[in-house]
């Protein structure tokens, strides 16, 4: 076993997380979908968007049948929406392709719509008892500061060596236990800001922490100037009506209904003509109402209040 299995495992038993919802009636379906929607989201959050999930799709079966749309609600407010997508998408190979079944390998895994290899690992290791290694953020701060690891975890040669040290390291027994005890040390103890290092069951073995370098690992990105893009957001509205456009089904907020957006305020009159085959002016206009920053580029979003008459609300029905 290795010095880090052997050092967490007694900490784990004392003061592991062992009654979160998908840590009871354990199963791979249950596994999947909580690893899905913790990734880079907090547990507290996590905990009655899975409870509510959970009691609309069970199982496979229920989540495959159910439609995108009713998938995404229950998704709101989660971020990161494709994420939800390819749930559904998985879930419906799943029944199409396995029965139903998970696969139980990693690449039978990683070969469905948003399964990677770290999230491949916990369920072979969480549900299935596999010695599978994890990868996830918290696992990657750990090793990244015992072994003072250089380079942004997100790049190819350090993402090599910190999968290396996570083979290394995870033991062949217990390996659901380590693996939970990983992600329970980076979240309650090795966090990213004020790492709790008197009570961390590795310090003496943890080379950041001897050398006082807490604070520099993991190296963060390299940052460079993210685009800034801008759209008007169009808000076509008649008295309790409100005009909603679904979005493709990839891109940012993919499939959700939202206010439909063109990139000049130019492009009203044309916009109009070719999706409502009708013209009305804008009544108000506010610019620069809202900046959003997403992982690759930042959006000021501009909004354009149209009146609609009943007449030319009728015109839409279908």
């Amino acid at each position: 076993m290795s010095r880090i299995a052997k050092q967490l495992l007694p900490w784990f038993e004392q003061h592991g997380r062992k009654h979160l919802p998908w840590q009871q009636d354990v199963n791979a379906y249950r596994v999947w979908v909580s690893e899905i929607m913790l990734q880079q989201t907090q547990v507290a959050t996590v905990i009655p968007y899975f409870e509510r999930f959970m009691q609309s799709f069970p199982d496979v079966f229920a989540l495959a049948a159910a439609s995108q749309d009713d998938v995404l609600r229950h998704w709101a407010g989660l971020g990161y929406y494709a994420r939800g997508r390819n749930l559904h998408k998985a879930a419906q190979v799943l029944q199409q392709e396995h029965a139903g079944e998970f696969p139980d390998t990693v690449d039978g895994l990683v070969a469905l719509p948003g399964i990677g290899r770290s999230t491949a690992g916990a369920i072979l290791s969480l549900a299935c008892g596999q010695p599978t290694a994890i990868l996830d953020g918290n696992v990657k701060r750990v090793l990244a500061r015992v072994f003072e690891v250089d380079g942004w975890p997100g790049a190819t040669a350090t993402a090599r060596r910190l999968w290396e040290l996570a083979e290394q390291q995870t033991p062949r027994r217990q390996t659901a236990q380590y693996n939970q005890a990983m992600m329970d040390l980076g979240s309650m103890v090795c966090t990213r800001s004020r790492p709790d290092c008197t009570h961390c069951p590795l310090r003496k073995m943890c080379q950041s922490q001897r050398h006082g370098h807490q604070a520099l690992y993991p190296h963060g990105k390299p940052k460079k100037v993210k685009p800034q893009r801008h759209r008007w957001f169009l808000l076509h509205h008649c008295d309790d009506l409100l005009l909603l456009q679904k979005r493709p089904p990839t891109g940012i907020w993919g499939g959700l209904w939202s206010l439909p957006e063109i990139e000049q305020l130019a492009e009203l009159e044309v916009w109009q003509q070719q999706q409502l085959r009708l013209t009305a002016a804008a009544n108000r206009r506010h610019e620069n109402l809202l900046k959003h920053a997403f992982t690759h580029f930042d959006l000021t979003i501009s909004l354009a209040q149209i009146h609609l008459s009943r007449d030319a609300v009728q015109t839409l029905q279908p």
